[in-house]
């Protein structure tokens, strides 16, 4: 009887855990995520830096750079659970959106930025890359609603 009563306890204890685990719905923490974010925000702010240069000069760069985020956009939508960063990476890939793709739209269209108008884009796009990257570290709830302010703006 012992025996059945702790067969029972340790079903209903993986029981809840599962259940528990399952109903959070996000993605688990994934290495290759944050380093390869980590990666594209490097190269991104390393060639933003340059806008105020001539674009043709830096189209090859941009290219890359926009195939790799590319590449990693199609790792993030087939991760389970992964919504919220898909989501994000999908926002940073909208030309029509104030960050990465725009402005690299922008630069093309202008060929040359302003530095002002440098700075204040290099901020917006790198802070939306910091919370990219808190949220694959913590996945927490604070993490998950500052991102998800950003993607419901």
């Amino acid at each position: 009887m012992e025996h059945l009563k702790l067969k029972l306890a340790l079903f209903l204890a993986l029981l809840f855990l599962f259940t528990s685990c399952s109903s959070t719905k996000t993605a688990l923490y994934d290495q290759y995520s944050y380093q390869k974010t980590a990666e594209i925000k490097v190269e991104a702010e390393k060639l933003m830096s340059e806008a105020t240069s001539p674009y043709a000069l830096h189209q090859k760069e941009v290219t890359m750079l926009l195939l790799e985020i590319e590449k990693l956009v199609e790792y993030e939508k087939n991760k389970p659970n992964n919504e919220i960063t898909f989501a994000m990476w999908k926002m940073l890939t909208n030309k029509e959106k104030n960050l990465l793709a725009a402005f690299f739209k922008r630069w093309e269209t202008k060929e040359t930025l302003s530095p002002a108008f440098l700075e204040e884009s290099k901020k917006q796009v790198l802070d939306a890359f910091d919370l990219l990257i808190q949220y694959e570290i913590k996945k927490d709830k604070e993490s998950k609603d500052a991102l998800l302010d950003l993607i419901n703006q």
